[in-house]
């Protein structure tokens, strides 16, 4: 435990590793910690940049981590809410700068992967353990039966509600977190002491994702657990059997799920109702409701959309129009990210944004890296359900975890020698270079 903090490095390095660290850590909680992090790690990559050490900045990596930041701005150009396109262009600040942050940054982001996956995993961990623990303290306070735990009551946003976090958002960092640990119980061979830390660390995790209830995060993890997972990390027999194991413990938690009066309306019976055609009286709109609203919209202005702002009001005049109340008076967005950039900036937009998430699965799927493979793939199921990238939350994990696993991946692997096998290889190189000199 001692070595993911105390690290062997330069002192610019060992605070560029804590903030990120930091970083990291407060992504559940209030944005003003975020984004104070990220600003101290501006300056403080700022102050020790040394332009010899720096990554190539005018690439096409780094365009297509910026590329949606730029989409926003372009936006602007013929919005007819430029007001509220500024709100967007803050919003979208990190996608803009961290990219840039970490071509200046000298810290060597692969070399400390591990580290800093292993704490957050644990930051996420902690966080699951606080929110039980805050419920379980409100169920004795108020007398309940512990069975109150599953009850609508503690699950989806009234569980992360005491640390003020939408509960799909909190799913994603407990998803990436929890494919992180299991692939490490899958694909390495570990201590019997981390073994049982990580073993700990996945329970909670995964109590945490059927505590938070989001049916999206539930979806894109069913997948990647029972066919990513063996597809990257295990061959052969090994491949067979621990599909056929997960697939079990799948069945076994999905039966679970439906005897549960709470989680059996939140998988099934809200999902149902989210996909069914609106009626009148329901005290909240459908999302296919709202999803058709959007489309008419899109059929209007397709290719190039009513620019960056526009969404909330043009969805707010159809709410009241159509008589949507719920959702006209809690200015709800489409809750479709590829909706959204379709009324946003239309086909040109979208196109950028699909060509962003087919950039990511393919750039995982050749350095064989699981996690990232399942960032992107969480990213682009929830974009179906959410606007991940119209709330702050949404924007800081797309943007940190987005620029981080590309950044990770172009770095080459570092051949260590042993020190015996190091010496005799210089011996050797220096012979061969005296020789010719000799004749």
């Amino acid at each position: 435990m001692k070595e993911l903090f105390l690290i062997r490095d330069n002192l610019a390095n060992k605070i560029s590793y804590y903030h990120v660290i930091l970083l990291l850590l407060s992504l559940p909680f209030d944005r003003f910690y975020n984004h104070l992090i990220l600003a101290s790690l501006a300056i403080h990559t700022i102050i020790q940049f040394k332009r010899g050490s720096a990554k190539p900045l005018f690439t096409w990596r780094t365009l297509i981590l910026q590329s949606l930041f730029w989409v926003t701005l372009v936006g602007t150009l013929y919005t007819i809410n430029f007001q509220q396109s500024l709100s967007e262009w803050e919003l979208d600040i990190p996608i803009l700068l961290i990219p840039l942050i970490f071509c200046f940054n000298n810290l060597d982001l692969k070399k400390y992967r591990q580290n800093l996956m292993t704490i957050f995993a644990l930051g996420c961990t902690v966080t699951i353990g606080y929110l039980y623990l805050d419920a379980l303290i409100t169920i004795r306070h108020y007398h309940m039966p512990w069975s109150s735990i599953l009850s609508p009551a503690f699950t989806n946003h009234n569980f992360s509600q005491p640390i003020d976090m939408h509960a799909t958002f909190l799913s994603l960092q407990i998803a990436i977190a929890l494919i992180y640990v299991l692939s490490r119980l899958v694909g390495e061979r570990l201590s019997a002491s981390t073994t049982l830390l990580h073993l700990f660390c996945s329970l909670m995790l995964t109590a945490g994702i059927i505590q938070l209830s989001s049916k999206s995060i539930f979806a894109a993890l069913f997948l990647v657990i029972n066919f990513a997972i063996p597809w990257f990390l295990l061959q052969g027999k090994k491949r067979i059997w621990y599909m056929l194991t997960t697939i079990g413990l799948s069945c076994v938690l999905l039966t679970g799920i439906f005897n549960s009066y709470a989680l059996r309306d939140r998988f099934f019976v809200e999902l149902k109702e989210d996909l069914s055609p609106s009626f009148a009286g329901q005290t909240v709109e459908p999302r296919l409701a709202r999803w058709k609203i959007a489309v008419k919209l899109i059929e209007k202005k397709p290719i190039v959309g009513y620019g960056t702002g526009s969404e909330i009001q043009l969805l707010q005049e159809q709410y009241f129009a159509k008589k949507f109340y719920s959702s006209y008076l809690h200015r709800l967005n489409s809750h479709n990210q590829y909706l959204s950039f379709l009324i946003k900036t239309g086909i040109w937009g979208l196109c950028i944004y699909i060509v962003i998430l087919v950039y990511g699965i393919k750039r995982a799927i050749k350095k064989r890296d699981i996690v990232f493979f399942s960032f992107m793939i969480l990213i682009a199921v929830v974009s179906l359900s959410e606007n991940i990238l119209d709330a702050d939350k949404g924007v800081m994990f797309y943007s940190i975890f987005m620029s981080y696993f590309v950044f990770v991946s172009e770095q080459p692997e570092k051949i260590i020698l042993p020190v015996k096998r190091h010496k005799f290889f210089r011996k050797v190189a220096t012979k061969h270079a005296i020789e010719p000199s000799l004749l």
